[in-house]
C-alpha cells in the first residue's frame, strides 16, 4: 500500500486546510481515508458557539480532498508534477447527520468514471455509524503555477 505521508503531499492541502489524516485503504478506483475533527480547531470557534458543529462545506472538502488522494494514486509513475487536482463539479450533496467536536469521519470515495483528466466520483462519508453526507463530484488534473 501506498505510505500514507508521501501519498499526503501529493496533493496541494496543508494544515490548518487538509482535511485527510489517514488513507485506511486505497484501491485503483476506491480510497477510504479518516479525519478527527479536532475540539481546538478553529471553525469550532465560531460555528455555532455554544454547541458546535462541523460545518458541511468542510466535511465537502474531505471528500474532495480524499478525491484528490485517489487521482494522486491512479497518476501512479505517470509526470504530473505541475498539474493539481481541482474541483469542477458539485452534485446532489445530501447531509444526513452533523458532525462534533472530537469525532472522526470515515470518508470514502469511488471512482464513477474517469474521462481523460477529468473523474467524476461519488463519496459517502459517516461518522459514528451513521451517514453524514453523500455527494457526486468531479475532479481534474489542470495546469499548476510553478
Amino acid at each position: 500500500m501506498t505510505d500514507t505521508i508521501s501519498l499526503l503531499e501529493k496533493i496541494p492541502h496543508r494544515a490548518p486546510f487538509r482535511f485527510v489524516d489517514e488513507i485506511v485503504e486505497i484501491e485503483d478506483s476506491r480510497i477510504l481515508t479518516n479525519y478527527f475533527a479536532n475540539p481546538d480547531a478553529d471553525f469550532f470557534k465560531g460555528h455555532y458557539p455554544g454547541n458546535p458543529i462541523m460545518p458541511g462545506v468542510l466535511i465537502s472538502e474531505a471528500c474532495f480532498q480524499s478525491g484528490a488522494l485517489l487521482m494522486a494514486h491512479r497518476q501512479k509513475e505517470k509526470s504530473a508534477a505541475h498539474s493539481v487536482p481541482v474541483l469542477t463539479r458539485i452534485q446532489d450533496a445530501r447531509f444526513k447527520n452533523i458532525v462534533k467536536p472530537g469525532q472522526t469521519l470515515s470518508i470514502e470515495v469511488t471512482l464513477d468514471e474517469q474521462l481523460d483528466t477529468a473523474a467524476y466520483m461519488t463519496a459517502r462519508v459517516t461518522c459514528e455509524g451513521k451517514s453524514v453526507l453523500r455527494v457526486s463530484f468531479c475532479c481534474m488534473l489542470a495546469e499548476g503555477t510553478e
